[in-house]
């Protein structure tokens, strides 16, 4: 434990040092070969994460603190396994020490994540793949959290693919106020903010890991929401920068995982729920999008993608299933248009009226 307080003084002072100049092992190679340890459920390095606090490298032993948070005590384990074997691979590398600073979510204070002021609830919409219709669940949930009387702001967290301005149908540009921080746009009752705003429509998003990051967290902490009920994230597919970057900037409230019934999507869904999972997050519930088609000349339901698999999925994994919401054509015309269909009366619209009841089963998981 000496050693852990010497490295955590050593993070504290912001530094890393090399006692033997001749050393034969750099502080660049040993962040290097830490650059290769992912975090367990993740694309990213623990390097790139900010996880690794100090390094010591005295002649051939090699001496690493890495700072998590997580209840999960496969995490530490996992890195621990992984970070020696590729200290140990490096050449000169005879000892090599791997200690951890381990803190409680709970305990981690705002340093890690932090509340928003004035939002009471922050909802990541995320899923395994792309494909599934997250934005439309995402803009559809949004509009009926607002129809049902609650301060709602909605952000496009998805940089590359972005596609709340055109559910809207607004080409408006956010401005700025004399801080420089961003007003959203309004429109139904709601504020949004997403890429879609600052870009010519065949303009494409071109930024690497860290610039993304910086666009997300300026998207979340400097827009102006005001006072706010709920605050929807339309998140990326995947789990990678952007996730990342949001799970570790802002302290959510949960996340609702969007799939359709069949199994590759399903597959895909189930990295989404162990990432959060794996960062503490809690999983609100299952949206199973698609998940049939109502012929309107029959009537009958056509399980185009299978049947019964988002229900099955929320079982295995005990959570919710919060809706199922089929395929349908006013929905993908009111998408295109800018007029979201849970605008419409859920009396005269089934998908309406199932985004409607996805929104009431929210606020009774996540209230106000």
């Amino acid at each position: 434990m000496v050693e852990l307080a010497r490295l955590k003084h050593l993070a504290t002072r912001g530094c890393s040092y090399q006692q033997h100049m001749n050393s034969s092992i750099s502080e660049d190679q040993v962040r290097n070969a830490l650059a290769k340890v992912p975090y367990p459920g993740f694309s990213r390095d623990i390097v790139s994460f900010g996880l690794v606090k100090a390094v010591h490298v005295d002649g051939s032993i090699v001496k690493v603190l890495i700072s998590l948070q997580t209840k999960d005590p496969e995490v530490p384990k996992a890195i621990f396994q992984k970070s020696k074997e590729v200290l140990h691979a490096l050449p000169g590398a005879e000892q090599v020490e791997v200690e951890f600073d381990i803190k409680d979510p709970g305990q981690a204070g705002p340093s890690a994540k932090s509340a928003l002021p004035g939002i009471k609830n922050v909802i990541a919409i995320a899923s395994g793949k792309g494909g599934v219709g997250k934005s439309t669940v995402s803009v559809n949930l949004a509009v009926a959290l607002q129809k049902q009387g609650y301060k709602v702001g909605l952000c496009d967290c998805d940089l590359y693919g972005p596609s709340v301005a055109h559910m809207f149908g607004s080409d408006e540009r956010p401005n700025a106020t004399s801080d420089n921080e961003i007003i959203p746009i309004e429109s139904d009752g709601l504020k949004l903010i997403s890429m879609g705003f600052l870009l010519e429509d065949r303009s494409p998003v071109i930024v690497r890991g860290p610039l993304a990051t910086r666009y997300t967290q300026q998207f979340i902490k400097q827009v102006v929401w005001g006072e706010l009920d709920y605050l929807i994230l339309d998140l990326p597919p995947g789990t990678g920068d952007i996730q990342l970057t949001i799970v570790q900037t802002v302290a959510l409230t949960g996340a609702i995982i969007v799939t359709t019934p069949q199994e590759v999507a399903l597959i895909d869904a189930r990295k989404a729920v162990s990432m959060f999972e794996k960062v503490n997050v809690k999983v609100l519930g299952l949206v199973e999008n698609m998940s049939y088609f109502l012929c309107p000349s029959d009537g009958e339901r056509y399980h185009i993608f299978g049947e019964g698999g988002g229900a099955r999925e929320a079982e295995a994994l005990g959570v919710p299933l919060l809706g199922q919401i089929p395929i349908d054509m006013p929905t993908r015309l009111g998408g295109d248009a800018g007029r979201p269909v849970a605008l419409q009366d859920p009396a005269e619209s089934e998908v309406s009226g199932i985004f409607s009841g996805v929104a009431k089963a929210l606020t009774n998981y996540a209230p106000v």
